[in-house]
């Protein structure tokens, strides 16, 4: 049975929906970069008696330059969806600040960091 890999400090007992999101959060942690994974939920659309029926739940959060990060390692072709998302959010939320990080975003992080190669393979996110 191969031995598993204890998370890097500063992601322990996180689940992460995706590797990239935990090897940009060992980034963010390695430069001293203050984060916070998935802390608020942006509602976006609600049906008749007001429940919540569509939200947005960025990725990470940097209080210090209070700016949302949306990391996504889907195809080019796949985001329209994300893309609309992150429109109808700062719509709703004006002084919201939301970066998208993309596939091709992630794949140059993975080179200039070394990131092992299944960190930006998996399409869920």
């Amino acid at each position: 049975m191969p031995r598993k890999t204890p998370p890097p400090p500063g992601v322990d007992g996180i689940p992460f929906a995706h590797a990239a999101e935990r090897e940009f959060a060992r980034l963010l942690t390695f430069y001293g970069v203050h984060w916070q994974y998935e802390p608020t939920t942006f509602p976006l659309d609600w049906d008749d008696q007001g429940r919540v029926i569509e939200a947005f739940t960025p990725d990470f959060y940097l209080p210090d330059q209070d700016l949302y990060i949306e990391l996504t390692t889907k195809e080019q072709r796949l985001m329209t969806a994300k893309h609309r998302k992150i429109r109808k959010a700062q719509t709703l939320h004006p002084d919201l600040k939301i970066r998208l990080l993309t596939r091709k975003d992630c794949l140059a992080l993975a080179r200039k960091f070394g990131w092992r190669k299944s960190t930006t393979d998996n399409p869920r996110t």
